[in-house]
């Protein structure tokens, strides 16, 4: 009997929750969709709030749908407190336009961290690209003053790292030092997911980078800094950066010292998803045509073995 109740514990310590709050689409893969199937294949149990729910992703020509307001995601985590079940290792975040409803999540996500300090949070700070914001104004500020500091890992791409630190990166020293301004922030990780610097590789790649203060047995600190090529693709997706970050939540839970291994796991799953998605969706456009957003849409399912056991294609180096 004795050993029955202690395998029922391990069994229970070792059970990974994330409590995951994106978006929802009916047809196709962004948000939680994106998030959800990768990360239960891996193991996590996931609990998905919806922050909208939505026809499709807005790409198309049309979708309809509802948006949750800050009040109702309130509602729904006052129902998972009075119930006791209210116990995460993870939180995981990404596109927001609400200002209200991102302070909501901040709540959330200091009140699950007091009921467990271990409780790591991934926030995907989604504020625009390539020089331009696609989310309002006034959701800068939260996310520096507010979200940031209490993540644990993020992935900002080049424009939201430079937006977040008000510091520009042209070398990959610059790169280096927003990194340590951002972990000055609060992340203890931080992957910059893209950025404009000059490949090694050739013009057929983009370069990305990763920083990771570990805290050492002994009580010092180290940083861990790579930097990856990753080969470019001609093609607009949708739901990558949700697929990336959960990703990184799962490949960095099982590598929480190897920083690079974590990287490489993670941009090799999405090279293998990607390339999957691409070759699909110009099969079924035809030669010559460009495909559809619904062509386009990422072939997840498709993907479980490369998600669950990713053969690495690229190779990340330390700096």
């Amino acid at each position: 009997i004795e050993v029955a109740s202690e395998t029922t514990l391990t069994a229970r310590d070792m059970e990974c929750r994330v409590l995951s709050i994106q978006s929802h689409v009916v047809r196709g893969y962004v948000g939680n969709k994106s998030a959800s199937f990768p990360l239960q294949v891996l193991g996590f149990e996931v609990d998905s709030i919806n922050s909208v729910q939505f026809s499709n992703h807005t790409g198309y020509s049309h979708w309809k749908g509802q948006v949750l307001t800050a009040d109702e995601l309130h509602v729904l985590y006052e129902g998972i407190k009075l119930n006791n079940v209210n116990h995460y290792d993870y939180v995981l975040t990404g596109y927001t336009r609400d200002t209200s409803f991102l302070e909501m999540v901040v709540d959330i996500v200091q009140e699950l961290k007091r009921a467990n300090p271990n409780l790591v949070y991934v926030c995907d700070p989604v504020l625009g690209d390539h020089g331009s914001m696609y989310v309002p104004q006034n959701l800068h500020p939260v996310y520096k003053n507010k979200v940031v500091p209490v993540a644990d890992i993020i992935t900002p791409n080049q424009f939201e790292a430079e937006l977040l630190t008000g510091k520009n990166i042209s070398t990959e020293k610059d790169a280096v030092e927003v990194m340590d301004l951002l972990h000055k922030m609060g992340p203890d990780t931080v992957v910059i997911t893209s950025s404009d610097l000059p490949p090694r590789l050739g013009d057929r790649f983009l370069v990305s980078f990763g920083s990771k203060r570990i805290l050492m047995p002994d009580g010092t600190r180290t940083t861990q800094r790579i930097r990856i090529e990753v080969p470019k693709v001609d093609a607009v997706f949708v739901g990558t950066g949700d697929l990336f970050a959960a990703m990184l939540l799962a490949w960095t839970h099982h590598y929480p010292t190897d920083l690079k291994t974590a990287c490489e796991k993670t941009f090799s799953v999405m090279h293998h998803v990607i390339r999957r998605t691409i070759s699909y969706a110009h099969e079924m456009a035809g030669p010559g045509r460009r495909p559809s957003p619904a062509q386009l849409e990422l072939r997840m399912v498709q993907s479980k073995a490369d998600i669950e056991d990713p053969t690495i294609v690229m190779e990340a180096t330390v700096i």
